[in-house]
C-alpha cells in the first residue's frame, strides 16, 4: 500500500509539472495561465490531449512538435520529472501529514521559480503571494499557534533580507538583490518554523532566528557555483537567486534540520 500511494504522489507531482510550467512561462509574460490551451510555441499547434502527458508524450514524439517537427526543450520534461521526485520522497519521508503539505508547497514554488527565474530572471509576485497565503493558512488551519509562529518569522526573514540588500546595493554599488528575492524569504519564513508550536520559547526562538541565517548561508552556497560559472563564461553578473533560497529551504525542511543541534554536533 505504501508503494501504492508513493506512486500515485509521483502521478500527481508529474502532473502539476506540467502545469507548473505553464504557470513559469506564462505569467512572467503577462499571459492566462488557462486560455488558450498549450500550443508549440513555433507553429501555434494547439496541443491535443495525448501530447500533453507529461514526459511520456515528449518521448514518444522523440522530443519534438508532432506538426512542425521543432525541437522541445528538454526543459520542459524535467520539470515534470522533478516536481514528481520530489513529490514522492515528501510523501516517503513525512507520510501524509501536515509536513507533507508544507514539503509540497515548496517543492511546488521551487519548480514555478526554476522555470521563470532561469529564464526571465522574475519570480511573479501572484505566485509569491499565494504560496505565502496558502502556507500559513495550512499552518493556521493545522495548529493557530504554529501559524501565527510562521507569520512572525516570515516577517523577521522578510526584513533580514531586505537590510542584506540594503547593504549590499550600498557596497556594490548596483542592484544585488531583486525584489522579488527579497519578498520571496517571508514563504521561506512560514516554512521553516512549522514544528515549533511555542512562541516565545526562548530555545525555540533562537533556533528559528539561527535557522534564518542557515538559510540564507546555505543559499548562497549553492548559488556559489552557478554565479561563477556564469560570471567567467558570459561575465554576467546577474544570476537567478530564487531557485537557490528555495532549494536550500525545501533541504532543510525536507531533513528537518535545526542549526542549535548541528552546532552542538560541531
Amino acid at each position: 500500500m505504501q508503494t501504492y500511494y508513493l506512486i500515485i504522489v509521483f502521478i500527481y507531482g508529474l502532473l502539476l509539472g506540467s502545469f507548473y510550467n505553464v504557470v513559469g512561462y506564462r505569467i512572467p509574460n503577462n499571459l492566462s495561465i488557462i486560455k488558450p490551451g498549450s500550443f508549440c510555441p513555433k507553429c501555434k499547434h494547439r496541443l491535443k490531449w495525448y501530447e500533453l502527458i507529461p514526459v511520456i508524450s515528449f518521448l514518444i514524439q522523440s522530443g519534438k512538435c508532432r506538426k512542425c517537427k521543432c525541437k522541445i526543450s528538454l526543459f520542459y520534461p524535467l520539470i515534470e520529472l522533478l516536481t514528481g521526485i520530489l513529490f514522492a520522497l515528501s510523501y516517503h519521508i513525512f507520510g501524509f501529514s501536515m509536513e507533507f503539505l508544507i514539503a509540497i508547497l515548496i517543492a511546488s514554488f521551487l519548480v514555478i521559480v526554476i522555470v521563470s527565474d532561469f529564464n526571465y530572471l522574475i519570480i511573479p509576485d501572484e505566485v509569491t503571494i499565494t504560496f505565502s497565503i496558502l502556507s500559513v493558512l495550512v499552518q493556521l488551519i493545522m495548529n493557530f499557534n504554529i501559524g501565527i509562529t510562521s507569520i512572525i518569522y516570515g516577517i523577521f526573514l522578510f526584513l533580514l533580507m531586505f537590510i542584506i540588500m540594503i547593504i549590499g546595493n550600498k557596497i556594490f554599488k548596483e542592484e544585488s538583490l531583486g525584489g522579488g528575492d527579497v519578498k520571496l524569504m517571508f514563504f521561506v519564513g512560514t516554512v521553516l518554523n512549522v514544528t515549533n508550536p511555542i512562541i516565545l520559547s526562548d530555545l525555540t526562538t533562537l533556533t528559528n532566528l539561527m535557522n534564518g541565517f542557515f538559510e540564507i548561508f546555505l543559499s548562497s552556497c549553492l548559488a556559489s557555483p552557478f554565479a561563477l560559472f556564469s560570471f567567467f563564461s558570459k561575465k554576467d553578473r546577474v544570476i537567478p537567486f530564487g531557485p537557490f533560497i528555495l532549494l536550500a529551504a525545501l533541504i532543510m525542511f525536507l531533513t528537518s534540520f535545526n542549526t542549535i543541534s548541528f552546532l552542538r554536533i560541531i
